[in-house]
């Protein structure tokens, strides 16, 4: 209660945000520093909830390539088994004469069929085997026209291909303090009119009950026309921000988090993109301010943008106000 009673009552209170109020109800932070929302669904069985296509299309590229290689070992291995079963002399041209060399053979058959692409020194005879190696055949070109559209899908998503911060800071601004994080473009993609939307959730108590809490954060700069070199987001801590007063114990304990959620339009793709993330209270660092992260080449021809130096900070006094409020910790 004591810290809502510091909280601004200037401060612009959020109400749209798609999240509940009942703060003994959600768990850590409600959106991950990857952007995705920290909720896991349970009440229906796990494939109902579960959307291939996203998944498929948001997994990291190694796990979806192994994920190719595998299915693509694995469908060869049950169509080898069951080429096996119903009996190797079925299978014309067969050369082999030990048990293991005669599986083999019908595995390579097997993934030879998959593939379509048939050498012919070994084909099926008898019908049962050419109905299983036809329909074997037919799978390929179902597995193969699925793993095609999947690769030219995630080829062909847009992507904001923005990168933020690892810790928001609050640094020395004006004549007081402000809250900042800063992004930056990683590809040589191009996002025009760019805007983001800075929300403060806090987890405080409220007549004797746990509530969330949101507000906007207003930006010193919250859109712009094109997004080429690293954009700095900076809130500024006056006497109209919710954050006004709050020492870092605050919050803490008042489990706060910043939610950002920028919006951006790809010209390449003629499409909108979207990136979010949130830092949370033990992401948020005092006393610091952000280097200088891009500079003129040497021949002053072209601005080069050093995006290993996007979270390079340097220690940085705080204005009156906010050591007051740390030191009565």
């Amino acid at each position: 209660m004591a810290i809502l009673r510091r909280i601004n009552s200037k401060a612009k209170s959020d109400e749209n945000t798609g999240f509940g109020t009942n703060s003994s109800m959600y768990g850590d932070r409600l959106v991950n520093r990857d952007g995705r929302a920290n909720v896991r669904k349970t009440g229906i069985p796990y494939f109902n909830r579960l959307s291939w296509y996203h998944t498929l299309l948001e997994m990291p590229r190694w796990k979806f390539l192994s994920l190719i290689f595998l299915s693509f070992l694995f469908v060869n291995l049950v169509f080898a088994i069951v080429f096996y079963s119903i009996g190797v002399e079925h299978l014309g041209g067969m050369e082999a004469t030990t048990t293991s060399e005669k599986f083999i053979e019908a595995y390579f058959f097997s993934a030879q069929t998959f593939t379509t692409v048939g050498y012919g020194r070994i084909n099926p005879t008898g019908y049962l085997m050419s109905f299983v190696a036809a329909f074997e055949a037919f799978s390929g070109l179902l597995f193969f026209a699925l793993a095609t559209g999947l690769f030219y899908a995630r080829f062909s998503r847009p992507q904001a291909f923005l990168r933020f911060t690892d810790k928001a800071i609050i640094a020395p601004y004006k004549n007081g303090t402000a809250l900042m994080f800063r992004l930056a473009p990683t590809k040589n993609n191009h996002l025009t009119d760019a805007e983001v939307k800075l929300t403060l959730g806090m987890s405080i108590e409220d007549n004797g009950k746990r509530v969330n809490k949101f507000y906007d954060l207003p930006l010193e700069l919250a859109k712009v026309n094109t997004i080429n070199l690293s954009w700095t987001l900076v809130h500024a801590i006056d006497d109209k921000s919710a954050l006004f007063n709050l020492s870092l114990d605050d919050l803490k304990s008042c489990r706060v988090e910043i939610i950002a959620f920028v919006k951006a339009f790809d010209e390449t793709y003629s499409n909108t993109v979207v990136a979010r993330t949130s830092y949370t209270a033990d992401e948020i660092n005092f006393g610091e301010k952000y280097l200088p992260m891009y500079h003129r080449s040497e021949d002053g021809s072209v601005t080069i943008l050093d995006l290993d130096k996007l979270n390079l900070t340097e220690k940085a006094e705080l204005a009156v106000q906010v050591n007051e409020v740390e030191a009565s910790k």
